[in-house]
């Protein structure tokens, strides 16, 4: 399947500097809800790494939590339903609500994307290549990727990575079936121990296969694995896109002097 890239805001800036409580910063738009537990985890992350000190100092966010957006895997997969009208009216409703630019807390939804953003007119920061763009920058040659059905058909990630100069690798079809499963056991309350013992060993093989790094390249994902916990860097793309929300909100915040 061939990806349209996705517009991504501007680089560059303040980088992530507390915003002025005398400061009015941008609405950051959060389309969600694909699941709601991934959802909640990427705004308590965009929690804790915002430098504030103060209620007042945290981003204004706007969140759009949809749980009935139609399954992505299935529609790029097995021809289910398409999810870009359910998307699209959720962007609208961040569009309509004043949101400055959004991110989409789901690796997938990416897949869908250029197409929503023919429909609606309003910025997006791509998880997908802000992750490519931080991988590349840790020099090394290859990432391996734990992503759902939708994501590797799609080739989110192995075009990103490849466009950055990163060799992407990819659980074998058996290996795959272990990550979707525990993707749908984290929606549906999370794995037991021996489906975790088997995602841990899918990461082996791919650290075998010769993975420098392992991106949990589905949101669900880092909810049932850790660095700690494997001998390669695990690379959580909703970190690393919560640095950037906060560098771009940052940016586009004027500054006390000028408010005052």
């Amino acid at each position: 399947m061939e990806r349209e890239s996705v517009r991504t805001a501007h680089d560059g800036g303040s980088g992530g500097s507390a915003t002025p409580a005398s400061a009015q910063g941008p609405l950051v738009g959060i389309l969600g809800g694909m699941g709601p537990a991934a959802t909640a985890d990427f705004y308590s992350k965009l929690i804790a790494a915002t430098p504030a000190s103060s209620d007042q100092e945290h981003l204004r966010v706007m969140i759009w939590a949809d749980p009935t957006i139609p399954d992505r895997s299935r529609a790029i997969v097995a021809g289910g339903e398409d999810p870009t009208p359910k998307l699209a009216e959720g962007v609208r409703k961040l569009k309509e609500a004043g949101a400055a630019f959004f991110v989409a807390a789901c690796n997938g939804s990416h897949a869908f994307l250029p197409r929503v953003l023919q429909e609606v007119d309003l910025e997006c920061l791509s998880m997908i290549e802000v992750t490519a763009e931080h991988i590349s920058a840790q020099n090394v040659p290859t990432a391996g990727v734990l992503a759902s059905d939708a994501t590797i058909t799609a080739e989110l990630y192995q075009q990103s990575l490849r466009a950055q100069g990163v060799e992407p690798i990819l659980p074998e079809p058996e290996d795959q079936r272990v990550v979707m499963d525990t993707i749908y056991a984290v929606k549906a309350g999370g794995p037991g121990p021996q489906l975790r013992a088997e995602l841990h060993q899918v990461v082996e093989h791919l650290i075998a296969k010769g993975a420098d790094v392992i991106v949990a390249g589905c949101t669900e994902v880092p909810l049932v694995l850790t660095s700690e916990e494997l001998s390669r860097p695990l690379i959580d793309p909703a970190t690393v896109l919560v640095d950037r929300v906060i560098e771009e909100a940052a940016r586009r915040t004027p500054s006390a002097e000028t408010v005052g």
